[in-house]
């Protein structure tokens, strides 16, 4: 059974463990490919992130600390797996540092692979943040059922 957290927190640290980004934003793409980020999760993230694909049709964000923490997890994993996870992640990844106007540039690749057109939605998911297409976004709402997450949330012991 799931108990609250009765423990203190320690302030966030930009990009650290105590890093929980959550909400959803909606901001459109400009001809060039920029993106707004979040003003919020800038804040938490610091100023150099790492975007690449991910499951599922999206982008992931990380921070510099997250992603160094995600490839240090990936070096001492299993090879077989492991090689097809790192082209994945690896190949696509780039580096980004908002501009003055809090965009980030996401290159042809990335918005091909997340289907992204001029509507984009920026979610705050715990670690990092997604990039989704607004439609494919609205379609993974439509299809969270309450009672497969409650279920989910049960197994996880929530």
């Amino acid at each position: 059974m799931w108990e609250p957290c009765l423990c203190r927190h320690a302030p966030m640290r930009k990009g650290g463990d105590d890093v929980v980004l959550m909400g959803e934003h909606h901001y459109a793409i400009d001809e060039k490919g920029r993106l707004s980020f979040p003003l919020r999760f800038r804040e938490e993230m610091g100023d150099e992130l790492i975007v690449t694909r991910w499951t599922d049709g999206c982008l992931a964000v990380f921070s510099q600390e997250q992603w160094a923490q995600m490839a240090q997890a990936l070096a001492y994993k299993g090879v077989m797996k492991l090689n097809a996870v790192k082209r994945f992640l690896y190949s696509a990844a780039v580096q980004v540092k908002p501009d003055k106007q809090g965009r980030i540039l996401l290159t042809a690749a990335l918005r091909r692979h997340a289907g992204l057109q001029r509507q984009a939605v920026v979610a705050g998911v715990g670690t990092h943040a997604e990039i989704w297409d607004e439609q494919a976004w609205e379609r993974l709402s439509e299809t969270m059922d309450s009672t497969h997450i409650a279920e989910a949330m049960e197994e996880m012991g929530f």
